[in-house]
């Protein structure tokens, strides 16, 4: 049998989704299963061992507009799938799958696709299912049959090869990270939007606190659309930290974290990663629920003061920003320190 995947595109969403991934793996361990993602979520898959074959999705060149999602499916229907199981909610996915000529095509009645799915799953109603993303995931499979129940997950873990491991402290040591320090990796930004992004100089204040107390080393990580945000970070700390934002690609950002002590950031792709990758975790949450998107591991401390009107999901905070702006940096030191009290330098 061969399954296509439709993957998510968030890479926080990327995360959350790898049990249910990894349960078709085992459930059909013969099978040759294939993961359709942006180029960026591959990157996050390759090694997980999850798939035989990795075919990237790339919206903003080659299949970009009508006639680049036409050579998309053109490229599926030669692979002959039997059947196309369907993370991503989006109509999109649905209609990929059926140009595609995938016999059985399977996902959550949504979005206005269910004429284009041979198995068109209700989606669970509020209170069906436990609230976290990585159970929707794996209610899909049990409802199409492919799990008899949800496994219950405690953490969800990346692997990172040793090779990549070493090289990833190369890279840091040559950035200037040094060795024996208690390293602090900072994800200031957040791809989905402002309102989730804590004020950069509470983070600087954080920092400047646990710099003074540890001796600590920051190392910020952001996109290329992040670098004001870790410039204005930079600017009220008096210890400088190694800048990383844009210079690390999705790929290499498992290895890096895992070279770190603490993650401190967003409620983001990074945090999730982080979480994957083994760190400890100090998130700060606002205008987005943590019962539904908190990293799933057992290392996390998740600091929210909840005003009226969170979680409200925007991406940009209407008003005053007050549910982020209600954390304070003593708070995020104190959960600092707890975390890190149990980790040693690298």
């Amino acid at each position: 049998m061969k399954i296509l995947i439709r993957a998510t595109n968030w890479v926080g969403d990327a995360i959350m989704a790898l049990p249910a991934l990894q349960a078709v793996r085992s459930k059909f361990s013969e099978a040759e299963i294939g993961v359709v993602a942006r180029p960026y979520v591959l990157d996050i898959y390759r090694e997980q061992g999850i798939a035989n074959e990795f075919i990237a999705y790339d919206s903003a060149s080659e299949h970009q507009g009508f006639s680049g999602r036409e050579r998309l499916a053109t490229q599926l229907r030669e692979k002959k799938y039997d059947v196309a199981l369907l993370l991503q909610n989006a109509f999109d996915a649905a209609w990929l799958a059926w140009r595609a000529g995938i016999p059985e095509r399977i996902g959550y009645a949504r979005d206005g696709r269910s004429l284009l799915l041979t198995k068109a799953i209700p989606v669970p109603k509020a209170g069906e299912i436990p609230a976290h993303e990585k159970f929707y995931y794996l209610e899909l499979l049990r409802r199409v049959g492919w799990v008899e129940s949800i496994p219950n997950v405690d953490w969800i873990e990346l692997k990172v090869s040793r090779e990549k491991s070493e090289r990833a402290e190369a890279f840091l040591t040559a950035a200037g990270a040094r060795q024996g320090m208690t390293r602090i990796a900072v994800g200031a930004g957040a791809s989905y939007g402002s309102a989730k992004c804590w004020p950069p100089e509470r983070f600087a204040a954080v920092l400047n606190k646990l710099a003074e107390e540890r001796d600590a080393e920051t190392i910020l990580f952001g996109t290329p659309g992040e670098a004001a945000v870790s410039d204005a970070i930079i600017a009220g700390v008096k210890k400088k930290p190694v800048n990383l934002t844009g210079k690390t690609s999705i790929a290499d950002l498992p290895a890096m974290l895992s070279r770190c002590n603490l993650f401190i950031g967003n409620d983001s792709g990074a945090m999730h990663v982080a979480g994957a990758a083994g760190l400890p975790i100090v998130a700060i949450f606002g205008p987005t629920d943590p019962q539904g998107t908190m990293p799933v591991t057992p290392k996390c401390t998740v600091v929210q003061e909840k005003s009226y009107c969170s979680p409200c999901f925007l991406r940009r905070c209407p008003t005053d920003h007050r549910c982020m702006k209600a954390v304070t940096a003593e708070m995020v030191i104190s959960a600092a320190r707890i975390r890190l009290s149990a980790v040693s330098p690298t």
